[in-house]
């Protein structure tokens, strides 16, 4: 479908809105008319008001004139004079797409590319341009590979996607914003409700009387309806825009092989989810690893660490680049299953581009180091920024381990803390065990209803493996606070921690102490025997605490 095309059916699509709302005020004003010819007056005077009060948000979407402004996205906005080589790239690649450069590109921390256009008479006239940028994206490509991002994101440009979206996005703000008003209204008038009921309700109870249930099921109705009117049309409307959406992002791919090879363009797409997830891991496992803490990584290293991850777990993202999502995450998705984009880019013939740019995109940075630092200033909170920071990434996670074990708060803490009425503490937990009530302590943890039913060993069973839980993390926390932990970082691994020898000098087994302390017939004696001071020592585990 062409761009003049989109264009009838986007006006279509938008003046359906504007025709659904003038045929309920129509349809309220004929009502109308009916009660004053046969309704009694004071009968009609109430339904009267009930339309007027229907009517306000339908005048008032109708009436919303302008076509809402997107917030910019958070990010680092990049010069000429900044990032020569980036911008020289794009816009060679804008000339090779047909179409005219973005006047302003912003990195961001997101793993996207995205563009947007600021077009004005609802798309017939252009207007300033914005490329969005992920830096995740130039840490994890090749430069073959980024370039058929951004020849995908620029060939939205040559093919109007991002003019049109301008009468789009009025459409979609307004059916919503009638939607939202109508139900805003219908809870409004259920709040009412329900306080006039509470209110006779306490009435009654102050006087000895029976108390009714509260109902407001029927409360707002005429509201609900409307709204609901409103959704089928939503419903409707996203339907079809977003199935040209995902045309033009066919469209884009056609225009990614063409200028920057079918490899790079295949090939990025299937980095592209499998960096997402790796990316996600990263801020959970590493960059917030000291929010307990309130440290943050080496400047620069907030969003400068996720390379060196993905240098360290390249065998990890193997599988998710074969693994690609095959349908779409919704009927509303914009953007077409994964699977089906690279099946029709690799099905084109090859061109023999297949070694061009392999070098990493980061690369086209000017100063990568400085770019990486000065984007966490430009998106983390003033609150974040304020956090310390760490000398390097070993400091941070000793900080941050250390600080987790102070406000470590397990199932098995706040069961000892109901059991003994005391602050749950390791050497309480120790003297429930040798005292024998371990098994009644376990009936405070939280259990699914089979293991709550259980009794004698099936009840054991089901309660042991939190019971070894929530005691590991009771040790740990102990040989922390006493300095007697060691942990060793890893971009490859999860963290190790590096416990204190038996006091015979053997090697510390913290998971036999533990079974020991929680068998059917508890011994906490092999675990005492870890707890008393000793030099420290080599021996080492593998641990489920942030990497």
């Amino acid at each position: 479908m062409g761009a003049t095309l989109r264009a009838v059916r986007a006006l279509v699509l938008l003046a359906g809105f504007y025709l659904l709302g003038v045929i309920l005020l129509a349809a309220l004003a004929g009502a109308d008319y009916l009660l004053y010819l046969h309704a009694p007056s004071g009968v009609a005077l109430k339904l009267y008001v009930v339309s007027v009060l229907l009517a306000l948000p339908l005048i008032r979407g109708l009436f919303m004139l302008r076509t809402p402004k997107g917030e910019e996205q958070p990010g680092l906005a990049v010069t000429d004079a900044d990032e020569p080589a980036l911008w020289r790239t794009v816009r060679e690649l804008a000339d090779q797409v047909g179409t005219r450069a973005p006047t302003r590109i912003l990195l961001t921390p997101d793993v996207n590319a995205a563009v947007s256009e600021d077009a004005r008479l609802l798309g017939l006239l252009p207007g300033p341009r914005r490329l969005y940028l992920g830096v995740p994206l130039l840490q994890g490509l090749t430069e073959a590979q980024l370039r058929a991002v951004l020849a995908h994101e620029l060939g939205h440009y040559s093919n109007s996607d991002t003019r049109l979206a301008a009468i789009t996005a009025r459409g979609r703000a307004q059916v919503l914003r009638t939607i939202d008003t109508f139900e805003e209204r219908a809870d409004k008038t259920a709040g009412r409700e329900q306080a006039r009921q509470e209110k006779r309700n306490a009435k009654a109870a102050a006087k000895g009387k029976k108390t009714k249930e509260i109902d407001t099921r029927h409360s707002g109705f005429t509201y609900r309806l409307m709204a609901r009117i409103y959704v089928a049309y939503a419903h409707f409307y996203f339907r079809a825009t977003l199935a040209g959406s995902r045309r033009a992002e066919y469209a884009a791919d056609a225009a990614a092989a063409r200028i920057a090879g079918r490899d790079a363009t295949a090939s990025a797409l299937r980095e592209i989810p499998a960096l997402s997830a790796a990316f996600g891991f990263y801020m959970n496992s590493y960059a917030t690893l000291g929010s307990e803490a309130r440290l943050l990584p080496p400047r620069g290293e907030f969003f400068g660490g996720f390379g060196r991850m993905l240098t360290a777990r390249q065998l990890e993202l193997v599988g998710l680049r074969t693994d690609l999502p095959s349908e779409p995450s919704s009927p509303y998705d914009s953007h077409p299953p994964i699977a089906d984009r690279v099946a029709r880019i690799e099905a084109m013939p090859a061109d023999g581009r297949a070694d061009e740019a392999r070098g990493a995109a980061l690369t086209l940075l000017a100063d990568s180091e400085r770019t990486l630092a000065e984007l966490e200033d430009a998106v983390l909170t003033d609150d974040v920024l304020a956090f310390a920071r760490a000398a390097d990434w070993q400091e941070l996670l000793d900080g941050s381990m250390a600080a987790n074990f102070v406000s470590a708060d397990t199932a098995l803490h706040r069961a000892l803390a109901m059991y003994t009425k005391e602050h749950p503490s390791l050497r309480g937990l120790l003297k429930v065990i040798d005292d024998g009530q371990l098994w009644q302590l376990a009936r405070r943890l939280p259990v699914s209803d089979q293991a709550a039913e259980a009794k004698g060993r099936a009840f054991r069973e089901f309660v042991r493996p939190a019971l070894a839980d929530g005691l590991q993390t009771m040790v740990l926390a102990e040989l922390s606070a006493h300095s007697r932990l060691r942990w060793e970082f890893s971009w490859a691994d999860a963290a190790m921690v590096h416990l204190p020898p038996a006091p015979d000098g053997s090697e510390a087994d913290l998971d036999a102490a533990i079974g020991a302390a929680v068998a059917d017939h508890p011994d906490t004696g092999p675990l005492r025997a870890l707890l008393p001071s000793a030099p420290q020592g080599p021996a080492a585990r593998e641990t489920d605490a942030p990497r």
